[in-house]
Parts: structure tokens; C-alpha cells; sequence
């Protein structure tokens, strides 16, 4: 019987842990995200930068850079809507050409917040320090396998 009370306060004591480590889905709990990045992925030079937060959203322009060139630039926002936070993204060719239609978005529902780490469905940003920080995205391949990229950013 003591054995089973241990057990069930453990359980709750850790869940209690856990949840504390839980932030609330707002903007002003993800703002280290905010500033210029800079890192490599897809054998070039990256470059993200996100504004703070405002209007119930911050937003953020990527490029990547191969051989001197842009290989593709994305326009990325993440808003508030109905009490949690959803990133969305779109892509663009060198010239501007957008490879989704015109009124689609990639989309990235919210997991999870905790002090250093925001958890999209498929996007995941981890602060290392105030100057470095991990972006991990799924990439679905034509076989329909998913590969995770993980861009180092400093900033």
C-alpha cells in the first residue's frame, strides 16, 4: 500500500513538474526568437530574421544562399489565434515566383512552449543562449519519408 502512495505522489508531483515547465501560448513567451540569424543548411548560407512581437504577430523573411545566388526565400508569421500560436510560412523562387498557390500556406499548429524551446507540428526553434539557437524542420521527401533539417542560427 505505502508503495502505491509513493507511486501516486511521484506521478503527481512530476506532472506538476512538468506542467510548470509548460509556458502559456502567447508572443511574449517565444520573443528571443526575434533578431537577425545567420547559419548554413542545404550546402549554403542561411540568413532568417524575425521583428518582436506586435499586432499579435511576428514575422520573419529567410533566404538561402548558394554559390553567390538565392536559391529560395520564404515569408514566415507567427500569430495568436484562438488562445494558442500557429506558424505559417510560404515560399519563393529567386524571382519572386511563389511555388504554393496563391491563398495557401504551409502551416505548423503549436505544441508545445517551455523556457527555451517552442514545438510546432513539423517546426521546432530551441534557444541554446541569447546569441545561438536550433530550427528543426520535417521535410516530407517524394517517397513520403521525412528527413528533419537542423539549422544552427547565430546571431
Amino acid at each position: 500500500m505505502r508503495s502505491i502512495i509513493f507511486l501516486l505522489i511521484a506521478f503527481s508531483f512530476g506532472c506538476t513538474t512538468q506542467s510548470q515547465n509548460q509556458l502559456e501560448p502567447k508572443l511574449e513567451n517565444i520573443a528571443w526568437i526575434a533578431g537577425t540569424w545567420y547559419g548554413e543548411a542545404f550546402g549554403g548560407i542561411t540568413e532568417e530574421i524575425w521583428s518582436e512581437p506586435s499586432g499579435g504577430s511576428m514575422m520573419a523573411t529567410f533566404k538561402l544562399i548558394n554559390d553567390g545566388k538565392v536559391t529560395f526565400y520564404e515569408i514566415e508569421v507567427i500569430r495568436e489565434v484562438e488562445n494558442s500560436l500557429i506558424l505559417q510560412l510560404k515560399h519563393f523562387g529567386p524571382d519572386l515566383k511563389g511555388w504554393e498557390t496563391k491563398d495557401e500556406t504551409i502551416d505548423f499548429p503549436l505544441k508545445e512552449i517551455t523556457e527555451n524551446k517552442v514545438v510546432f507540428e513539423g517546426m521546432s526553434f530551441q534557444k541554446i543562449s541569447a546569441t545561438e539557437m536550433n530550427v528543426y524542420v520535417d521535410i516530407k521527401n517524394e517517397d513520403n519519408t521525412v528527413d528533419t533539417v537542423k539549422f544552427n542560427y547565430k546571431k
